[in-house]
């Protein structure tokens, strides 16, 4: 992980998967032979790879380690300065969540979708997650994205998910750099590389926090004074809230299954009645007296925003479904015109993901 992140957080360690005490270990083990170094500076604490590490690395799986490891790669020659270290720091949050949801991130797991040469059209058949620099190997292609906030890109089966991590705050955004993003997912994937698989409408945005609080802001967020932060400006119909803790890796694998997703709905719809698509409002069921029930345990804030502002418009209540942790702020935001039932996290993981 230290590897395709070059500098890992030490506040995330106890992210991975296995024991704190077997990790500190092995982090021990490493740091004596040599393999790793704690980096210190501007209040950012992170794990590097040595001289040594690399070598080995390099030497053992070339296929995975010779993108991120050889060359001016940003991950290979490190720099000191703060921002540029938030950026891994927050490159390396994102792989973690990805990980633990069972998404695969090394090179040698997943077609070459974005690389100049090499690709073979293989279809996406299992969840993927592409870094923002794997994504500017198309080359000129790429030019136009440079400014861009993204982290990476999220392909499953089912739908392309342009992913950003914005910590514990609202991120900078410019809406224009953002927007070609998304135009350049359109034209490689949607209409030339995996034609086959995707359609235009099938991309979405992604956005990782450190808490539901986030979300709250990211919900009320127009923009700040100059408006160059963060907001809920329309360039995705669907964006989508996850924390990166366990709750999020558990819902993104819930994102990324859509049978599982199929069953959760089922579930939900149990004494519910179909959604009525000619209703000027989203819905995904009705309660018996005609309420509008929403499905909102993805956190698809856009979404959320215009169920809320439907039901404000027409003055009705409505029933947003969603889990225990996110109903606070769900609730802060809809105020009482939604009525919010929750699911209990716990036991929705130990029927779907035990």
């Amino acid at each position: 992980m230290t590897a395709i992140s070059g500098e890992f957080p030490t506040s995330q360690l106890n992210r991975l998967p296995a024991s704190p005490y077997y990790l500190e270990a092995v982090v021990t083990a490493l740091k004596k032979a040599g393999l790793l170094r704690t980096y210190y500076r501007d209040r950012l604490r992170g794990y590097r790879l040595g001289a040594k590490a690399k070598l080995v690395l390099l030497d053992g799986w070339p296929e995975r380690f010779t993108f991120c490891l050889t060359g001016d790669a940003e991950t290979n020659r490190l720099k000191s300065e703060a921002n540029r270290r938030f950026r891994l720091h927050r490159l390396a949050e994102t792989y973690i969540t990805m990980g633990n949801a069972g998404v695969l991130l090394y090179p040698d797991e997943k077609p070459k979708v974005f690389a100049q040469t090499g690709f073979g059209g293989e279809a996406v058949t299992y969840p993927v997650f592409y870094s923002s620099r794997e994504v500017k190997e198309l080359g000129a292609d790429a030019t136009q994205i440079r400014s861009s906030r993204f982290a990476g890109v999220l392909l499953v089966p089912t739908g392309i998910f342009v992913t950003y991590n914005s910590g514990g705050a609202l991120m900078k955004w410019r809406y224009k750099s953002e927007l070609r993003v998304k135009t350049l997912l359109w034209n490689i994937l949607c209409q030339q590389r995996l034609a086959q698989q995707y359609r235009v409408e099938q991309v979405h945005g992604l956005v990782l926090g450190d808490s539901m609080d986030l979300a709250y802001q990211i919900l009320t967020s127009t923009g700040g004074a100059k408006h160059d932060y963060f907001m809920l400006d329309g360039s995705y119909d669907h964006f989508y809230f996850l924390t990166n803790d366990h709750q999020g890796e558990v819902i993104l694998a819930l994102l990324c299954d859509p049978v599982k997703t199929a069953e959760l709905d089922r579930i939900l719809s149990q004494g519910l009645s179909a959604g009525n698509p000619g209703r000027a409002m989203e819905q995904d069921a009705a309660e018996p007296d005609g309420t509008p029930v929403l499905f909102g345990y993805f956190c698809d804030l856009p979404r959320i925003v215009r169920f809320n502002t439907a039901l404000e418009l027409m003055e009705r209540p409505g029933t947003l479904i969603c889990f225990d942790f996110q109903a606070d702020v769900l609730r802060r935001y809809c105020g009482d015109r939604v009525h919010l039932q929750t699911i209990d996290f716990t036991k929705f993981e130990g029927r779907l993901f035990p």
